[in-house]
């Protein structure tokens, strides 16, 4: 009987309109079972040889679940899937873990899920179309997705006080927010200390954060540590021994306004490692800020949410390079300012315009990265400081 239901309800879930957070389509002696999903149609409008031009659809599906053990114990898991349909398309699985919820003592779980940093760095990734850049990158130790994470939390200290929350986190493959050639993604410096790609071995990392909810003020602070445990390549003449991320952040959402302030630094211990020209570098650094204001509006029909945004990422600790006589390489690997809006015609049907002016630098760092296909002249990563107008539709359940 049960499996005749769970045939029935399913596919129903691609055409029903339901709350927001979920579709509820088992609740019985226990055991709990939802489903979630989402259509994002949307378009980048920008120069042709910038990564990220044009087609942004994709589709999510999703599905938690919880079973009552004891009575203070009880099971859970979660899976997601995401498919691209633009011009790169791809397939993702986004999480699939389980664990055991243990009550005032915390919960413990394995499996594909978001680094214990992207807690804090997610205050600041709440913008229409853009923004996340601090929480999805290949610098940052467990700031992204990674597979293969043990993870605890506790979110109310033991029992002790609901504002106070921590998470504990151990990552068996090492960061593999992103990866290459299945390979955990880390930075490979060019002699100068500018980043060449992003690849290297495996290894392990751990990491933890703590949020406090300053009572009900509506403000949340958090911070957070990681770092992995074993080599990644530094070029040809040498290893990066370690990298090693810390991240600080606040915010306040309350009375239809929301704001938020994030900061993070990477460091990675390269010091008395020798370069391929046989000389010693310092420890190369990656530091970012990201500031976000949002405003809620209510409106006759729907809800109408303005935002406005300010992120710079930049490398430091580095040699001089001159990208021509006239100018240094810029360090600059992301810096724009962005502007839009989120339109909520329901709970279940929004309209997102966001448009990001692009600050970087022809010579920056984050010009080359962000370019896909180099223009002709003096100048061929022109093509990744070009502004971009993100427009879409959504529709989730």
């Amino acid at each position: 009987m049960k499996r005749n239901l769970l045939a029935i309800a399913i596919p129903a879930l691609l055409v029903a309109a339901g709350a927001n957070a979920s579709i509820e389509v088992w609740n019985k002696d226990g055991n709990k079972v939802d489903f979630y999903g989402r259509v994002k149609a949307a378009n980048n409008i920008t120069d042709r040889g910038q990564d990220g031009e044009g087609d942004d659809t994709s589709a999510r599906l999703g599905m938690s679940g919880q079973t009552q053990i004891t009575d203070g114990i009880t099971g859970y898991g979660r899976w997601e899937y995401e498919a691209k349909a633009g011009k790169d398309s791809s397939n993702e699985v986004r999480y699939a873990f389980a664990g055991l919820n243990f009550g005032d003592f915390g919960s413990f779980d394995y499996g594909r899920n978001d680094g214990v940093l992207k807690s804090i760095t997610a205050y600041t990734d709440v913008l229409p179309q853009f923004g996340g850049d601090a929480a999805n990158n290949s610098w940052n130790v467990l700031s992204a997705r990674t597979k293969a994470v043990a993870t605890y939390r506790n979110n109310n200290l033991f029992g002790i006080t609901d504002d106070v929350s921590f998470a504990l986190q151990y990552a068996d493959n090492g960061d593999n927010s992103h990866t290459v050639d299945g390979k955990r993604s880390a930075p490979v410096f060019d002699a100068n200390g500018h980043i060449d790609e992003f690849t290297g071995d495996s290894s392990e990392a751990f990491g933890a954060n703590v949020e406090w909810r300053l009572f009900d003020t509506g403000l949340t602070a958090g911070a957070g540590y990681a770092q992995t445990a074993g080599k990644s390549k530094y070029n040809e003449g040498g290893d990066v021994k370690k990298a090693k991320t810390w991240t600080a952040g606040i915010k306040y959402d309350n009375y239809n306004v929301y704001l938020a302030a994030n900061y993070f630094q990477t460091k990675f211990d390269t010091w008395n490692e020798k370069g391929v020209d046989g000389d010693r570098y310092k420890d190369f650094k990656v530091k970012g800020f990201e500031l976000v204001a949002q405003y809620g509006i209510d409106l006759e029909v729907g809800r109408l949410t303005p935002s406005v945004a300010y992120v710079q990422h930049k490398l430091s600790n580095t040699e001089d390079d001159y990208y021509d006589d006239d100018h240094k390489v810029g360090r600059n690997l992301a810096k724009y300012v962005s502007v839009g809006a989120t339109y909520d015609f329901n709970k279940n049907f929004s309209a997102i315009v966001e448009y990001k002016f692009n600050l970087l630098k022809k010579y920056d760092e984050g010009a080359e990265n962000n370019t896909v296909r180099e223009s002709s002249g003096r100048h061929p990563y022109k093509p990744g400081t070009k502004d971009v107008l993100g427009v879409g539709l959504i529709y989730q359940f």
